[in-house]
């Protein structure tokens, strides 16, 4: 008998019935399984009791009773670590800048083209199924042991956890882990924002071509003495990034 092979299971957080109704048709026809939230009180009860369950939440900023930003932060302080897209008519930098912060994965703005947004949940699936696996991130010869001292952090890649003297400090969301991961494992050279943008975000063009100085920002809060003056996580003017481990 073959298998049958488990479909993602995706949590759509969306007010607008018929905007709703037509991504879910269009995930279910991609082949995934789709529950579809209309409100933030509904959506966050749902994460609370179920989140293991899903592979990937859509979420909506504007929603009756929580809002999308404070549904993703409670989501990530609670721990879970799956991909989190977020999908808004709300298109200001500093909209984007919040998202990213309360740890959303990417972003999209409304009107969307239904291409993209296939191609981006794709995306997110495979990247989290790659990092994952059947709970902890896989380690190979060619990748950073499972737990790497930075400065005064030790970074658990199978838990996602950053701890300091023994103590969690940080819950790592699974695209938090991928850059860092990444830094790491090029650890000396200049890194280009497009670089990051096609190995950790796995795009081939500029769409979220700040999202990266967004990540950056928040692990410099979490690593660095003194992030504005960063000695792990260095700006190469017009070039890049560097990742220097301290001594």
């Amino acid at each position: 008998m073959v298998p049958t092979l488990k479909k993602p299971r995706i949590l759509l957080v969306e007010d607008e019935q018929h905007l709703a109704f037509g991504i879910e048709f269009n995930l279910k026809r991609a082949g995934y399984e789709v529950v579809v939230e209309m409100d933030g009180q509904s959506a966050d009860r749902r994460l609370t009791e179920q989140a293991p369950l899903f592979d990937l939440v859509i979420l909506d900023l504007m929603l009756p009773g929580l809002n999308g930003y404070d549904i993703c932060r409670r989501l990530r302080k609670a721990g879970g670590q799956m991909p989190v897209l977020i999908l808004s008519a709300r298109s200001l930098p500093e909209d984007r800048t919040r998202g990213f912060e309360v740890g959303a994965d990417q972003y999209l703005t409304k009107p969307f083209d239904l291409e993209e947004l296939l191609t981006r949940v794709k995306h997110l699936l495979l990247r989290f199924k790659n990092l994952t696996g059947s709970g902890a991130v896989a380690v190979t010869d060619s990748e950073p042991n499972a737990v790497v001292t930075v400065g005064e952090h030790q970074v658990d890649f199978g838990s996602y956890q950053v701890l300091r003297e023994g103590a969690v400090v940080q819950q790592l969301t699974s695209l938090e882990a991928k850059l860092l991961r990444y830094f790491i494992k090029h650890a000396g050279r200049v890194i280009s924002r497009g670089e990051l943008l096609e190995n950790v975000w796995e795009l081939d063009n500029d769409a979220l071509s700040r999202a990266p100085d967004q990540f950056i920002r928040r692990l410099r809060k979490l690593l660095e003495r003194d992030p504005a003056q960063p000695q792990i996580i260095q700006t190469v003017r017009d070039a890049g990034y560097r990742f220097v481990l301290p001594e």
